[in-house]
């Protein structure tokens, strides 16, 4: 037996995951939500990634930047490499796309904050 936290809504149930066969069976959980979280999570756990990349600016050394999908949590330290390899030589706005298909993810790495406004302000 598996126990889990859902993290899908403020309640946080206390998850409790057998497999039986081919099927979980999974308890506690006070909504779908929490069942289908259960499962992702057992057979195929993801996580977004939120990091930085190097600038060429002395003003703004580093960008945020996040994914905009979760990521197979397989793939996190492959796709940090991707990521700290990264330096931007040119001003990007927000949402704008960093590095596509991060690591043939099918997710894209965007940034987060608008270099343009970040580099008006210094």
């Amino acid at each position: 037996m598996k126990n889990l936290i859902c993290i899908e809504c403020p309640i946080g149930c206390s998850l409790q995951a057998e497999k039986t066969g081919e099927q979980w069976d999974i308890k506690g959980n006070r909504c779908r939500k929490g069942e289908q979280f259960a499962i992702n999570e057992l057979t195929d756990p993801r996580r977004s990634v939120c990091s930085t990349v190097r600038t060429i600016y002395k003003e703004v050394p580093r960008l945020p930047v996040r994914t905009n999908g979760e990521v197979p949590l397989q793939a996190i330290f492959e796709v940090m490499e991707q990521i700290n390899a990264v330096t931007l030589d040119h001003p990007v706005h927000i949402g704008e796309i960093i590095i596509e298909n991060v690591s043939n993810t099918g997710i894209n790495v965007v940034a987060t904050s608008d270099l343009y406004c970040l580099l008006e302000a210094n």
